[in-house]
């Protein structure tokens, strides 16, 4: 097992408001199916525990919240390739994940790990690949979230907050949690990563370099790997995948650099899936875990398949309580597909609902 490791303080260093015309917030909200209500977005950059590594959050809440109580504070994070942003805060049918918290009065936030979206690029990937061994392992991402926690629990003045983690960031959630069990009230695991039966989608033979690249085709097989060929069609909205790629291949500066483009994605996650959880070998273990748990998963994830989810389930012993939940025709990127309300409404019935009554909240 690898522990959390507990991050300094975090210090701000940069602050930008950004502020969407009345008309567009109060749009937002009726979109995210709500009575319409102003919502005030953050871009914030802060140190992590490296010296010249910043990580960028970001902060969307209703623009009147004087009051901020840690069960209605969150922090997302994201997964092996892409950045949180154009995953947790793409607005699709005219409303994002984060839009659809922040309406409903959530005070929430997302973190790129370094490496990723507009957090600090490791010198190495300004190299090539090969020059440098892999970068950006789970046990540095759990120091990035660390850091983004500390910079939240202060800014609130909170001692608590909820966290929810998709796909590798799972395991950084979970390790997190595992290892500081006074600051989560609430855990959402979205597409749980755990022990391997099955090959990884995002697995890579022979030496890694430090980082690796992904072009928009490899990023739309990977996402529909394993859907029935009759419901390929109509399983993602129209323009929703090229709005989310035009989105996320943005992020990286350098991308349109090659043709076709390229998403750079550093490799630590990779070397990690195969010292750990294809060679059998947990990360982090999940009796350690005290809070509230949600393990949901798309019936047709390859990349995160249910049996990975049924594995963590068993093992949560410790748990305030749990829950699991299986949504069906839906992928690994169950967020940006025709069924991605299923998974909102679950998440938040999860985040809102009181704890069994044997239970403390």
């Amino acid at each position: 097992m690898r522990p959390a490791l507990q991050a300094p303080l975090a210090a701000l260093l940069l602050t930008a408001s950004v502020a969407a015309p009345a008309a567009e917030r109060d749009d937002v909200c009726a979109a995210a199916g709500v009575m319409p209500r102003e919502l005030k977005t953050e871009d914030l950059r802060i140190a992590s525990d490296t010296k010249g590594i910043e990580l960028y959050l970001r902060n969307k809440r209703p623009a009147d919240m004087r009051k901020f109580p840690a069960d209605r504070l969150l922090l997302f994070v994201h997964g092996a390739t892409y950045p949180a942003e154009t995953a947790f805060d793409l607005p699709l049918g005219g409303f994002s994940w984060m839009d659809y918290l922040a309406c409903r009065g959530w005070d929430v936030y997302l973190v790129d790990v370094r490496g990723y979206g507009r957090s600090s690029r490791p010198p190495e990937m300004a190299a090539p690949p090969e020059e440098n061994q892999p970068i950006v392992s789970t046990n540095v991402a759990v120091r990035d979230v660390g850091s983004a926690v500390a910079y939240i629990l202060q800014r609130r003045q909170a001692q608590s907050l909820n966290l929810l983690g998709w796909s590798w960031g799972t395991s950084i959630m979970g390790t997190y949690a595992a290892a500081n069990p006074e600051q989560v009230q609430r855990l959402v695991l979205y597409a749980p990563l755990w022990l391997r039966k099955t090959p990884s989608l995002v697995a890579a033979d022979g030496r890694l370099g430090a980082y690796r690249t992904v072009t928009v085709e490899q990023a739309r097989k990977r996402w529909l790997t394993g859907v029935p060929p009759d419901k390929v069609q109509g399983l993602i909205p129209e323009g929703w995948f090229e709005a989310w790629a035009e989105a996320t291949w943005a992020t990286d500066p350098d991308s349109g650099k090659w043709d076709p483009p390229l998403l750079r994605a550093p490799n630590g996650v990779i070397q990690d899936g195969r010292e750990y959880w294809a060679a059998g070998r947990a990360y982090y273990d999940p009796r350690a875990i005290r809070a509230a748990t949600l393990l949901i998963h798309g019936e047709w994830d390859q990349d995160t398949p249910g049996y990975m989810a049924q594995a963590i389930n068993e093992l949560l012993e410790n748990a305030a309580w749990k829950r699991l939940v299986k949504v069906e025709e839906a992928t690994h990127t169950l967020i940006m597909e025709k069924n991605r309300m299923r998974l909102f409404e679950a998440v938040q019935a999860f985040l809102e609902e009181p704890p069994p009554a044997d239970q403390p909240r």
